[in-house]
């Protein structure tokens, strides 16, 4: 299987992105070709920088005259940040959108940026939700643009799904119809090809699954229409969803709505690094240097290293109970069972101060965590528990079916991936239903089973 791993000890941005996938081995021309159907008049700029001493490449968006595609000319609404919290990376900023209402406004702001071409500008319009300027997108223009350009089928799908997760985030945050926002810096020349050259590239590595590390968020405060708020602003904590999130390095914005918006547009799963044969690497950089702390992130691209069997991860929740009666615990599981866990079991441990309790365990997949920690919570008397990502090592598993003399029962096997057979196992509940109906012993049905199913396969299979 192939993954893409995101190290992300430095946060991730959309301008971070794409240099890495040129560093990784995404043809550049792929990338300009892609920016270059947009037809929004864009054009790619790379170069080799250095951060913390480490050679990295730098993708920049330019507009047709040559000039830096801008993003930031406003900030949720009409805000401003304070440099308590800078924009770590190139020129994205804090905020992912601005809902446009319907009372109508004027605004004017100004801000510099690490790319050299500090601007000021003043600007009025009025909320027909007919915006000329270009920099003022509706989500159906947007998407609108991406589906009438020259490219792939998946490409146009991922890069279309990543703005309406976008367009669904402000609409959450502001509660208003996603028909009412409209994008501004996010709807910018340089956002969109960011997203759509993501997509591209990402389909380029032929990757079948996308991990990363935890995010570095960064920290400190922006100062917008609706207060000081802390980093990650409000779109891009939304956007993040339950992804593992931690603060390190000096205070600024680490995690860019841009950065955001293609974890989710991936499907990124986040684990520790897996095993893997690394087959290639790259680093891209972000906007500017930030001493003790590299600005870059760092993509590695390989094939899973057990060559005996496929990696995903798996969440582990786990929690002691020491007041708990026996049977509740069993309803629980039950519970827990029917909800999506894989496995639920119970152990027997030995607690402080003399106590006997159970340490329950559910292991289940990542995205089913906060459901069932809410069910442990209101179904036991636990008032504490953690989890935890791991690696899941699984061989493929497919299903044969022999006829005993009491009736059909479904014989699981797990493969190789040679195709030889690992293991063969008849299905227990098919087994004791017809044990029950027809009061013979189960043994005896399990044994028949196998019995049919080697002598269908040869004398080889190895029974479990």
């Amino acid at each position: 299987m192939r993954i893409g791993y995101f190290e992300c000890f430095s946060g991730i941005s959309g301008d971070m992105l794409l240099g890495a996938l040129v560093d990784a081995g995404v043809p550049l021309e792929h990338l300009a070709e892609t920016a270059a159907a947009l037809n929004v008049g864009a054009r790619l700029e790379v170069r080799k920088v250095s951060r913390g001493g480490i050679a990295a490449t730098k993708v920049d968006v330019l507009t047709a005259d040559g000039a830096l595609a801008e993003k930031s000319l406003a900030h949720d609404e009409h805000s401003s940040h304070t440099h308590e919290a800078h924009a770590d990376h190139a020129h994205e900023t804090h905020s992912a959108l601005a809902a446009h209402l319907d009372a109508p406004h004027s605004h004017e702001h100004s801000h510099d940026h690490d790319h050299e071409h500090p601007h000021s500008h003043a600007h009025e319009h009025s909320h027909e939700h007919e915006h000329t300027h270009q920099h003022h997108r509706s989500l159906s223009v947007i998407l609108g643009i991406i589906r009438s350009a020259p490219l792939s089928e998946p490409v146009k799908e991922r890069a279309m799904r990543a703005f309406q997760l976008l367009g669904e985030a402000e609409a959450a945050i502001h509660s208003i119809p996603i028909e009412k926002v409209h994008f501004h810096e996010v709807g910018a020349v340089d956002t969109i090809v960011d997203i759509v050259c993501a997509a591209a590239g990402s389909e380029w590595l032929g990757v079948d699954r996308w991990l990363a590390s935890p995010l570095n968020v960064g920290s400190g405060t922006v100062d917008c229409q609706h207060g000081t708020l802390p980093v990650p602003a409000p779109a891009t904590l939304a956007l993040l969803g339950d992804a593992p999130l931690y603060a390190a390095g000096p205070p600024m914005e680490r995690v860019t709505p841009t950065g955001a918006t293609i974890l989710r547009m991936l499907n990124v799963h986040y684990v520790p690094l897996p095993a893997m044969r690394i087959a290639a690497s790259g680093y891209g950089a972000g906007g500017r240097e930030t001493p003790g702390q590299p600005n870059l992130l760092r993509l590695l691209i390989g094939d899973d290293n057990a060559a005996d069997a496929a990696v995903e991860p798996i969440a582990v929740i786990e929690t002691v109970i020491d007041d708990s009666n026996p049977q509740l615990l069993g309803y629980v599981s039950e519970l827990l069972l029917a909800a999506g866990a894989w496995d639920v079991y119970q152990v027997a441990v030995q607690m402080k101060k003399g106590r006997t309790g159970v340490q329950l365990t559910v292991l289940c997949r990542p995205d089913l965590v906060p459901p069932l920690r809410e069910l442990l919570f209101r179904e036991t008397t636990t008032i504490g528990l953690h989890w935890r990502l791991e690696n899941k090592m699984a061989l493929a598993r497919e299903f044969a079916e022999v006829q005993t003399a009491w009736g059909p029962v479904n014989i699981k096997i797990a493969r190789w991936p040679s195709g030889d057979v690992a293991n063969a196992t008849p299905e227990y509940e098919d087994c004791r239903q017809l044990a029950a109906r027809h009061s013979v012993p189960l043994k005896q049905v399990m044994h028949e089973a196998m019995r049919l199913y080697a002598a269908l396969t040869g004398p080889t299979t190895k029974e479990q």
